[in-house]
């Protein structure tokens, strides 16, 4: 076994947690937001303010681990554009048809009740910000640079499950949050890296991650436990597995289903491609 990958991510987290802390102190500093007050509620910008505070702490731990320890350009996480933009196109439209799919659906059979419409510019811009931001941040960070380093050590599909289990962790103290939904994060992490074993490109990640965040808010879900603004509004008669409740789309059997066929749906493709193009090597 190479342990240099597993030692690099263990030698992240008490640096992440000092610099990451670090810009969110300043963050909330900005923004106003008093750090006594566990139950006050931000306002949109200040959702914002806090996420661009790690976006830039994280872009900037993983640019110097990038650079001191892995000794590689920062490009190398999967930002290379070439022949990419095709994985960006699908990964935002797949995110949208999942979610107006799931609106649809349980909308039909009553599990969400249709309210009304709240349109308001700014707060659609602010929101396209943080999702944008959100995205960035955490493909970078668990698929650029954790899951990129666990392939240094271990299978590509071991290293695929163990950092989908560190990302649905990092989300262990989102509201709402429970073993059910921790088991959908989980599941939405291997989603997200399963094109990254074979690829180690995060176009694709970062736009499906951003898309089906962005339009399940937008269409009134909870993201990840978080209520952030949405065009439609809608209230929920019971809150269960089949609706998600108050933790939103990621916390019902539907959602994890799905994530769950696209992991499958993504490794055969790419194991059909890759014999393909070794039956046409061999024809050569």
């Amino acid at each position: 076994m190479n342990h240099l990958g597993w030692s690099r991510i263990f030698g992240l987290v008490i640096p992440y947690f000092i610099i990451v802390g670090i810009f969110q102190l300043i963050g909330a500093s900005i923004a106003e937001i008093p750090l006594d007050n566990s139950s006050y509620e931000e306002s949109t910008i200040q959702h914002v303010t806090m996420s661009f505070s790690s976006f830039l702490g994280t872009m900037l731990l993983i640019w110097l681990f990038m650079k001191f320890v892995d000794k590689e350009p920062f490009i190398e996480v999967g930002f290379h554009i070439k022949n990419r933009e095709k994985d960006i196109v699908i990964g935002v439209f797949l995110g949208l048809i999942i979610m107006v799919i799931a609106y649809l659906g349980l909308s039909l059979f009553n599990q969400v009740i249709f309210e009304r419409l709240n349109f308001n510019f700014l707060e659609l811009f602010y929101t396209t910000l943080i999702f944008i931001l959100v995205a960035i941040l955490e493909e970078v960070l668990f698929r650029g640079y954790v899951l990129k380093n666990l392939m240094l050590s271990f299978n590509k599909y071991i290293a695929l499950f163990v950092s989908s289990i560190l990302f649905s962790l990092m989300h262990g103290a989102n509201p709402n949050i429970s073993m059910f939904s921790l088991l959908g994060l989980f599941l939405a992490g291997m989603a997200l890296g399963a094109t990254y074993i074979y690829t180690r490109n995060l176009w694709y990640p970062i736009a499906f991650h951003f898309s089906w965040n962005f339009f399940q808010s937008l269409l009134g879900f909870n993201v990840s436990g978080q209520d952030i603004y949405s065009i439609i509004e809608f209230t929920i008669p019971e809150n269960n597995k089949i609706n998600g409740g108050l933790f939103g789309f990621e916390g019902s059997i539907f959602s994890l289903i799905i994530e769950f066929l696209l992991v499958i749906l993504i490794m055969y493709y790419y194991q059909i491609k890759k014999k393909n193009q070794s039956t046409e090597n061999e024809s050569i």
